[in-house]
């Protein structure tokens, strides 16, 4: 099985969290992007603006693991490499963990996003 046919067969499974950035972004802060965009090479992203290969991926409780000796959570092996391979094809991606996410008042979740759009 092709690479691409790996990731191009997963149907994407949006979360609820994903749905919440979204309308934030759009509505809020005017950002027009792509839910669930799929690059040329097969390569899902939760919120995509083509035109300039910006994306914003949102990593819930799934995307980590927890190191053992430390208690920290650190971010998966497939969620890096996916993040490798877009820098890799000229993709600037910003990352939303769900920890920065819950627990904020929109305010602070706006001021969130603007940092994260804007880098």
């Amino acid at each position: 099985q092709s690479f691409k046919a790996a990731y191009a067969g997963e149907e994407p499974r949006p979360s609820n969290l994903q749905c919440e950035l979204s309308t934030m972004l759009e509505q809020d802060l005017g950002w027009k992007h792509i839910f669930e965009y799929r690059t040329a090479e097969g390569i899902s992203l939760d919120l995509a603006e083509p035109e300039s290969k910006r994306a914003i991926e949102v990593d819930g409780p799934a995307h980590y693991l927890k190191d053992v000796p430390s208690g920290d959570y650190v971010v998966d092996g497939p969620t890096r490499f996916k993040g490798r391979l877009l820098r890799r094809l000229g993709w600037t991606v910003a990352h939303v963990a769900f920890s920065e996410w819950n627990g904020k008042s929109a305010s602070e979740r706006r001021e969130l996003l603007k940092a994260k759009v804007a880098a």
